[in-house]
């Protein structure tokens, strides 16, 4: 466990802001590169928020519930948006090996 850059992990100020408003418990990000491991911290302003899970899956086994989770509405507004954020030949595809992690705020 240790703490690590927010840069790293959160690839933006409008995605820090949505964590740090809770709209976004959890961030998925491609495998090729681990960003943090369970039980790693970051913090955003004075909050301190621990990675709680790192979960290696495939796009195919996302759900509404993971949409939600990563501030969209459902599975369908989620796969819009990473089109539209990931620019040139983004396509959504079930396979793709992706790495999610999971936090929490720390009291």
């Amino acid at each position: 466990m240790s703490t690590i850059d927010v840069d790293d992990l959160l690839p933006n100020e409008r995605v820090k802001q949505a964590v740090l408003s809770g709209d976004i418990t959890q961030l998925t990000r491609g495998a090729s590169n681990r960003y943090a491991e369970e039980g790693d911290t970051f913090a955003i302003e004075d909050e301190t928020f621990e990675v709680t899970s790192v979960d290696h899956r495939t796009l195919g086994d996302f759900t509404d519930a993971d949409a939600q989770r990563e501030g969209s509405e459902s599975l369908d507004a989620y796969k819009a948006r990473m089109k539209r954020v990931h620019p040139g030949d983004f396509e959504w595809d079930d396979s793709d090996e992706v790495l999610t992690y999971r936090f929490e705020r720390q009291n």
